[in-house]
């Protein structure tokens, strides 16, 4: 890879607790390697994108698994990386802050950008992406325009929902372990 790459894997990552989000800004873009003076010159796009206001200035402790998403996408696209790894980032947050981090992807894919994004939603996978490649069993199973992918992967799932022995993964769920089993289920209704 040849330029920086930023990546959204897990929430809050990198992040430290006890700071506030605008220290854990600091420390997100040092970590990255950028100056102090670079971090001071984007750091109000950061605060602005995230739309947390006073709580900026609070310990990330403090802050719910939407509000953290909202710091790292904020940081994350901020320094501008020539390649974004995503992985379900868009699960989590209200629809209007998911809208606000599609609509940064487009602008990303506009200027040249390339994102990695993982995801089970198809709706997402879509919407974002050019190619898509369906991994099962670490092996690539398909690869392709995204509507031909999704929607062999959508008729995969469904004919497993279809198939009982598919439900436990083909395994008896409690097989070996001396747990109790429920072999039969009746509902009675008392007049």
């Amino acid at each position: 890879i040849n330029g920086t790459v930023s990546s959204l894997l897990e929430l809050g990552t990198g992040f430290h607790s006890e700071f506030t989000g605008r220290a854990n800004i600091y420390l997100s873009g040092q970590v990255q390697g950028f100056t102090r003076r670079e971090i001071e010159s984007k750091i109000d796009v950061i605060v602005d994108f995230a739309e947390l206001g006073e709580y900026i200035d609070q310990p990330v402790r403090t802050y719910s698994s939407g509000m953290i998403m909202r710091l790292g996408f904020s940081v994350a696209t901020a320094i501008d990386p020539e390649v974004l790894i995503i992985d379900e980032i868009l699960a989590v947050g209200d629809l209007y802050f998911q809208k606000k981090c599609v609509d940064r992807i487009f602008d990303f894919r506009k200027r040249g950008k390339s994102i990695l994004f993982c995801s089970h939603s198809l709706y997402d996978v879509r919407q974002v992406c050019d190619e898509v490649i369906w991994i099962q069993d670490g092996r690539i199973r398909m690869a392709g325009l995204p509507q031909d992918v999704t929607l062999a992967y959508a008729n995969y799932a469904r004919s497993l929902e279809a198939r009982p022995e598919t439900i436990a993964g083909g395994e008896t769920q409690a097989g070996g372990e001396d747990l109790p089993v429920i072999e039969q289920v009746r509902l009675l209704v008392e007049d």
